[in-house]
């Protein structure tokens, strides 16, 4: 349940706004196959971090270069694959709601700028004007530079933003920026305690509540 007032709202992407499980399982099996790595501890890790942090944990013995090319190789087979990404429960509309609402609305991803964009007009979730993809983060989650960054963006103190994650490394991210923060999905971790929880965003209300907005569901 959720019932908060606030002047902005903070999404992450994948498993927050976009479904893309399929694509991303398939990409990090491969990488596990050539590399000799099972794929479970490979996923284990990199839910909600940006590709060069798995990439350097699991290969640390390459060089930079050597580690920026398998990211680059991996990220241009996943931009044209879509198949199979899809929204959300509710999430195209709820985005919607909120613009059409005047809320002031940002995405915060682990995701290349190309790629996410690409993944959110597959899933058919309308893709805000304000963006920060990996390449605007110096710093990647659990950091909470993209998040102070989205909010910035809008114009908005974080503490006044509604953050939606569905990672442990975004819900730390997104808590530590100062954001009320709500968990999509399952996750059940200790950074997870206490936070309120969705499973899709049908039936969630925006109403103006003064200069802010109430979102209640």
């Amino acid at each position: 349940m959720i019932d908060v007032v606030v002047s902005g709202v903070l999404f992450d992407m994948d498993g927050t706004l976009v479904d893309s499980t399929t694509v991303v399982e398939a990409a990090w099996s491969r990488f596990g196959a050539e590399h000799g790595i099972d794929p479970v501890e490979i996923l284990g890790f990199s839910h909600g971090r940006q590709t060069i942090d798995t990439v350097q944990r699991f290969l640390p013995h390459l060089t930079p270069d050597e580690q920026r090319v398998i990211v680059d190789t991996m990220i241009a087979a996943e931009i044209d694959y879509t198949e199979g990404i899809v929204e959300v429960p509710g999430a195209g509309a709820f985005v919607q709601r909120l613009v059409d609402a005047g809320v002031p609305v940002a995405l915060v991803t682990s995701a290349p700028r190309e790629l996410a964009v690409k993944r959110m007009i597959a899933a058919g979730v309308p893709v805000p004007e304000a963006l920060v993809p990996s390449e605007d983060a110096e710093r990647s989650k659990p950091h909470p530079e993209g998040y102070l960054r989205g909010a910035a963006l809008l114009g908005v103190p974080a503490e006044r933003c509604l953050a939606f994650e569905d990672a442990p490394a975004g819900v730390e991210a997104a808590v530590a920026s100062g954001a009320t923060t709500v968990v999509v999905g399952m996750l059940e971790a200790p950074v997870t305690e206490g936070l309120p929880r969705i499973a899709g965003y049908d039936g969630i209300d925006v109403t103006p509540e003064g200069s802010a907005f109430r979102i209640r569901g």
